[in-house]
């Protein structure tokens, strides 16, 4: 006769073997109930749209993903790696490209909102046998510790001198119908987009200003 111990552990056996038996009943049957998944159809085609502008005195003819930025067809299809990707929001100015004759940041812009426009990256200012002089002026001035920011910071120095010499006032303006001066304001205000995390802004600021033919 077996005594109260083994009967308890019995029992229990019973009771567990029930309830998974029991368990694995309703999943078979619920599986069998459920209706079949159909296979995933793949997405849409990816909208391709042709683009074609001039960049740096010569046409180029794309064929690009409509969301392409204008950062990464100059970079990933163009091979004009001068133009960095720093911060891909548009707040670093690594990324400052001319386009129309106008400084952009070209992280916030598509590609195809340029077609026709002439575009010069760092590359098309100047070569190392034969710089721009702001090429050269910040390479005299050391306005560079990692180089990582100067192909947009040479960019928008370039723009900026020629905004001024335009006409074209900023936040700092005095008088906004008099010709813009070259300032140690306006010279700040304008280049403030363009961030140099080493601190080089001193030798930047020398560099522009020797360009312009003023003391820095």
């Amino acid at each position: 006769m077996q005594g109260p111990s083994n009967f308890e552990l019995s029992r229990r056996k019973l009771l567990l073997g029930t309830a998974a038996s029991v368990a694995f009943s309703a999943t078979s049957e619920v599986k069998a109930q459920a209706p079949a998944v159909p296979a995933q159809e793949s997405g849409p085609a990816t909208a391709m749209s042709k683009v074609s502008f001039n960049v740096n005195g010569s046409l180029r003819e794309l064929a690009l993903d409509a969301r392409t930025t204008l950062l990464d067809a100059l970079r990933e299809h163009l091979h004009l790696t001068g133009t960095k990707k720093g911060c891909d929001y548009g707040q670093c100015g690594a990324c400052t490209v001319i386009a129309g004759g106008r400084r952009i940041n070209s992280c916030l812009t598509l590609a195809v909102m340029h077609e026709g426009d002439s575009i010069t990256t760092i590359e098309g200012l100047g070569t190392p046998e034969n710089m721009h002089p702001m090429q050269a002026a910040f390479v005299k001035h050391d306005g560079f510790q990692c180089g990582y920011c100067t192909p947009g910071q040479i960019c928008s120095a370039v723009a900026v001198l020629d905004e001024i010499k335009s006409g074209i006032p900023s936040h700092v303006s005095a008088d906004l119908n008099a010709m813009p001066q070259l300032t140690n304001a306006e010279l700040r205000e304008r280049m403030s987009g363009n961030i140099c995390r080493c601190g080089a802004y001193s030798n930047i600021a020398e560099a522009i200003t020797e360009v312009a033919g003023r003391p820095a």
